[in-house]
């Protein structure tokens, strides 16, 4: 009989661990990233009172009697389903859809959380608010002038360079890709006053920008050679902040082009010619005489430009020479180069390179986790990307509180990758992971751990009573 007060009490005992278990899922039922736990009962011991039996010619055999114990809590399990998602327009708030964990540090030690609730500090490092934790990633490195990403090395803080500089870069390379119009007449029209279709010359112009960021024009002036004998040939003028045009600088700048850079430092002239064949798409340079001159095996026509930058650099004497390439596009093509068809004269896909310098305006995070500055001047830069953790059983990571775990002895080591790489999810800014908590599946679990909690206390209450009525048997 005392069995069963035992076994009584440790229904009561374990019930009342299943219902603090519902109890803290219930109290995180908005806590962002938080995920639910279960509790498994089993049974415990059993007292044999009788062995089992081998049936022999006389008799079947016999089954063992056993009397149990109680129960005992088998697991108590964290349930890492998805949790839903709700926006909150913040930059840095992060939500991840599917496998990993974002990584915090503070100082060596790793936590692992699906709460994405980040800011940066003071000096710029992504962090978790509440605690500073750091998250990690990787920061991108300046390559040859290309921000690189290099996932393979151990993680670092994250960090948003608020108001940082990104300094102005020289124009190296100018894109025409106008259409010069066939119709375009060979002489000037008696008359004309304007430099357009009319008097056979096309202008236009674009800004481009010196080693410290000044901004210049660039004007290009297209003449169709007035000669019918070469009528696919044009000679291109070139001119930097030429006089009358909108902000010019104080004195047009000494422009010389070559085929290369040796020949424009060689002191070439400021015009060129084109031609292009009866298709209408590029054929090559020409001489002034109409002779076909440079590399043959080119697949690009490309002419190499210099100009004077009046402010000289520190502790040079005199003015300094800047150069560019200017691309009229692919031999033979027609997608972003310059053809000649009956169609009016245009400026489309006329680009450069350049830029003055900017400040970080704002930055973006998109579902790799990789962020991209936004500077005032117009440019995008790759700053760095936030990794995720995988685990090979996420079910044994412990609970270091604050809604972060940390790695045992049962979850693996963490396998650290970028995001959408080895399994792991995708990233969505803007987001928080909500708990995964149902709360119509906590209630109706409470209801049935209080059944099991008064069952088990009545098994103890009916124990005693036969116990009282023992006791009252020498009466």
């Amino acid at each position: 009989m005392m069995r069963s007060l035992f076994s009584g009490v440790s229904g009561l005992q374990n019930h009342q661990t299943r219902m603090d278990v519902v109890g803290n899922n219930i109290s995180n039922i908005n806590t962002t990233g938080f995920k639910k736990g279960r509790v498994n009962f089993q049974d415990m011991l059993y007292q044999q009172l009788a062995g089992a039996a081998r049936p022999t010619e006389d008799v079947g055999g016999v089954n063992p009697k056993e009397v149990g114990l109680g129960m005992s809590v088998a697991s108590i399990d964290t349930i890492h389903t998805q949790g839903s998602l709700q926006s909150t327009g913040v930059g840095t708030d992060l939500a991840i859809t599917g496998n990993g964990f974002f990584v915090l540090k503070e100082g060596t030690n790793a936590y692992y959380t699906r709460a994405g609730t980040f800011s940066a500090d003071e000096e710029g490092n992504l962090v978790n608010p509440s605690n500073g934790w750091f998250v990690q990633g990787w920061m991108a490195q300046e390559i040859d002038g290309t921000m690189v990403l290099d996932v393979s090395r151990d993680t670092e803080n994250i960090v948003i360079p608020t108001g940082g500089k990104d300094p102005a870069r020289e124009t190296k390379m100018v894109n025409f890709g106008c259409n010069l119009d066939k119709r375009t007449p060979y002489i000037p029209a008696e008359g004309a006053n304007e430099l357009d279709i009319a008097n056979g010359t096309w202008t236009t112009s674009i800004k481009i920008y010196d080693r410290f960021g000044e901004e210049h024009t660039l004007r290009a002036q297209m003449t169709r050679v007035p000669d019918p004998t070469r009528p696919n040939d044009w000679e291109v003028q070139l001119a930097v902040d030429p006089e009358g045009d909108p902000e010019p600088g104080a004195n047009a700048l000494a422009v010389v082009v070559g085929l290369s850079e040796d020949e424009a430092a060689a002191g070439g002239p400021s015009n060129f010619f084109v031609r292009f064949d009866n298709n209408g798409t590029l054929l090559g340079f020409t001489d002034e005489v109409g002779n076909l001159i440079g590399n043959p095996d080119t697949t690009e026509l490309r002419m190499w430009v210099e100009f004077t930058v009046m402010t000289a650099a520190p502790g040079e004497d005199g003015p300094a020479r800047q150069g560019f390439w200017m691309n009229l596009g692919a031999i033979g093509g027609f997608t972003n180069s310059m053809t000649q068809f009956a169609e009016k004269s245009s400026t489309k896909a006329f680009t450069q390179d350049g830029y003055t310098m900017g400040y970080l305006e704002n930055f973006k995070i998109d579902s790799s986790g990789t962020i991209t500055g936004v500077y005032t001047n117009g440019t995008n830069r790759t700053l760095g990307q936030i990794a995720l953790a995988t685990f090979s059983n996420q079910g044994g990571l412990e609970k270091a509180g604050e809604t972060a775990f940390v790695v045992s002895n049962n979850s693996g080591d963490a396998n650290i990758g970028p995001s959408g790489i080895a399994g792991k999810g995708k990233i969505i800014a803007g987001t928080l992971e909500m708990s995964n908590v149902d709360m119509a599946a906590e209630f109706v679990d409470m209801i049935v751990t209080q059944r099991g909690f008064q069952a088990n206390s009545r098994t103890i209450q009916t124990a005693d009573q036969l116990l009282q009525e023992l006791l009252q048997l020498k009466r």
